[in-house]
């Protein structure tokens, strides 16, 4: 982001001062200690404990069968390794800064209302929805969402690791259906249970949720207008976000200076900073600031280097990665206009055009490889099928990353 010394009160800002086909036996459910008909009339007593009524109990369990598919993703190692440029040019890509910069005019007004009301500017919140939803397009895809009373049921009966918080899960699921916000039917989520449009778990959904349409019930599906509330909510109550504030910004190294300095965790006054010789990216004196901020080196030595302030973390507060927040962050400031990293990244590629990507699935797809799509969008499958033609065109390495070299071997491919 550009530090602009006039922005939405900057100066009073820094001066001075989450987020089966059928019932498997045992040994298919971890160390699940009874079957699982047995193990649902067992945790009864304790929905009921919790007000949830014997008729919507058993409305939920009724036909339910166990997703034990669950077990394999919860202990799944992450498919791809990605460096951080890789991880934030394949999110922070043209077709969520086109889709967003869509959503940003259709839905100005709620974002403007939840900037109101919260003190959330709009572009964290449309970076949260872009990241979390693909703003609102995998909500009710059947190839990455699933029912959620399956999952949970099955992670609450069987997964020894977690058992205590998948069992609050489901109890939390089982009370949203009784407070009459959702059906079971329509609660479909990630196979750890997170829904909506900011992927929201049913403990969140509990309570930070808003009804901010004003019909009377929460949720995190159809319209946005309760989802992007609950988790501007969510980020002012448990993130401590501070109304007004940036995140940080890309600040520009002295020559020589020591990079063990930038470990994202000592926190030193802005001026502090710039008494090392430490400025903005665009050469502003850090000196009459005294807000503590952290320095990052994203991509390590010689890349952008990053100074984050208290809403940095604050967005990071919704998922513990630093990449994470920072493909937030970084996505809403492009959707709201504003330019790339100035600073290359070590070793790293610039982002493919849309088009490009595009090019690289049409490519791929003649080639007998399934993208799963030629939109231009990279998921998983675009991923495998880059992997499986850079082993047989013998790139190295074989990450699944769509970049330039992958491009200009599909183009000399024959």
């Amino acid at each position: 982001m550009a530090f602009q010394l006039d922005r939405r009160g900057l100066i009073q800002a820094l001066a001075g001062g989450v987020l089966a086909a059928g019932v498997p036996a045992a040994s298919q459910a971890q160390s699940a200690a009874q079957p699982f008909a047995v193990w649902v009339e067992k945790f009864r007593p304790r929905a009921r404990a919790r007000g949830i009524s014997d008729a919507v109990y058993t409305r939920v369990f009724s036909g339910l069968k166990p997703d034990t598919g669950v077990y394999a993703q919860d202990r799944a190692q992450p498919e791809f390794q990605e460096e951080t440029w890789q991880y934030i040019n394949r999110r922070v890509s043209d077709w969520r800064i086109a889709t967003g910069r869509k959503r940003a005019a259709e839905y100005a007004g709620l974002l403007a209302r939840i900037e109101k009301d919260f003190g959330v500017e709009p572009a964290v919140m449309l970076g949260y929805w872009g990241m979390e939803s693909a703003f609102g397009d995998v909500v009710d895809n059947p190839k990455h969402m699933k029912p959620v009373f399956n999952s949970l049921a099955a992670l609450a009966w069987g997964e020894p690791r977690r058992r205590k918080y998948w069992e609050a899960e489901l109890l939390n699921a089982l009370v949203i259906v009784e407070r009459g916000w959702s059906t079971p039917q329509e609660m479909i989520g990630s196979w750890a249970g997170a829904m909506g449009h900011t992927q929201w778990m049913p403990e969140v959904w509990l309570n930070m949720g808003v009804d901010y349409d004003g019909n009377g019930r929460i949720s995190p599906f159809g319209k946005p207008d309760d989802a992007l509330a609950g988790t501007a909510n969510y980020l002012v109550k448990r993130g401590r976000y501070r109304r007004g504030e940036p995140w940080g910004f890309e600040a520009r190294l002295p020559q020589g200076f020591n990079a063990g300095l930038a470990d994202n965790k000592t926190w030193r006054p802005l001026s502090g900073w710039g008494g090392m010789g430490l400025t903005t990216i665009d050469g502003t004196a850090l000196s009459g600031y005294d807000e503590p901020a952290r320095l990052w080196l994203p991509g390590g030595p010689g890349g952008p280097a990053l100074l984050l302030l208290h809403n940095f973390y604050a967005v990071r507060s919704y998922n513990p990665s630093s990449n994470y927040a920072l493909a937030v962050v970084h996505l809403g400031d492009r959707v709201m206009g504003e330019g790339a990293f100035k600073t290359p990244w070590p070793g790293g590629e610039r982002t493919l055009t849309l088009a490009e990507l595009q090019e690289i699935q049409q490519r791929l797809t003649r080639m007998g490889f399934d993208t799963g799509g030629t939109d231009g969008r990279v998921g998983n499958d675009t991923m495998r099928a880059v992997r499986a033609f850079q082993d047989k065109a013998g790139l190295t390495p074989a990450d699944g990353y769509p970049g330039l070299a992958v491009l200009n071997a599909l183009r000399s491919a024959r």
